[in-house]
């Protein structure tokens, strides 16, 4: 995808979140994070947007802490929620292709970083405001889901502090079925996972001690264990997927 397309799709999930919020009250619970409710929602969100912001728009070039979560409620911390997300979504329409900043995944540049990362932060985080609805979490493009699969895969598990392993070497593949991307995880004792993505059809892959198939919106909700593990199609080892579940959430450490 490209930094438009990413700086879009984050202010596309960011107008809904504060709708969905603004909709379910600060009270309500939020199902797919269950010690939360809207109001610690918004609280992290609006504070990991400002966070974001400050990198791009004043160039920090090593860690910098965020600067907390406010201490706001109701009608005042949807109003700040809203002001940090315009605030970084103008940042980063703002900021040049050569912005120099830290970031903590790879990218093809540092804008490009920022802009994927809080595009899937907030989609992300749009799903836990509307799971507080009826209606439950929306889909998401597929294409962006199919993307943000992608940074949770070869980029969030890639790193040394993923907690996903095996006793022994296993294989797990993830598969989109409508947009053809496929995924092998490989999975060990001692290293962090490695993945690597390609177009092949499950027929021409390699074996794998098990599959997760289905739409590439409810694998990407499903890995992010924003679905219940049954929104997608298990193929073998079902207790692979249960440590995948088990084990792969991503905290803050911001």
């Amino acid at each position: 995808m490209k930094i438009t397309e990413h700086i879009d799709a984050l202010e596309t999930a960011g107008l809904a979140l504060a709708d969905a919020a603004a909709e379910a009250g600060p009270d309500a619970a939020v199902p797919t994070c269950p010690d939360w409710r809207i109001r610690d929602l918004l609280r992290h969100t609006t504070m990991v947007h400002r966070w974001a912001t400050a990198f791009v728009a004043e160039g920090h070039t090593t860690y910098h802490p965020d600067g907390g979560e406010p201490a706001l409620d109701g009608d005042e911390l949807l109003g700040h929620y809203r002001e940090g997300h315009a605030l970084l979504v103008a940042a980063l329409r703002a900021a040049p292709e050569t912005l120099e900043c830290w970031t903590f995944l790879p990218a093809p540049s540092p804008l490009a970083f920022w802009a994927r990362r809080q595009a899937h932060e907030t989609t992300v985080h749009r799903a836990d405001a509307e799971s507080a609805l009826a209606t439950g979490p929306g889909p998401v493009d597929a294409t962006l889901a199919a993307d943000g699969i992608d940074e949770l895969l070869r980029g969030f598990h890639a790193r040394d502090r993923s907690r996903v392993h095996t006793p022994e070497p296993r294989t797990l593949r993830v598969r989109a079925t409508d947009t053809g991307d496929m995924w092998t995880v490989r999975l060990s004792a001692t290293e962090p996972p490695r993945t690597e993505r390609s177009t092949e059809t499950a027929e021409t892959a390699a074996p794998a001690d098990t599959e997760l198939s289905g739409a590439a919106h409810r694998l990407y909700l499903a890995l992010w264990n924003r679905l219940p593990a049954d929104a997608v199609t298990l193929t073998g080892d079902a207790a692979l997927a249960r440590l995948w579940r088990d084990s792969s959430a991503i905290t803050w450490a911001g």
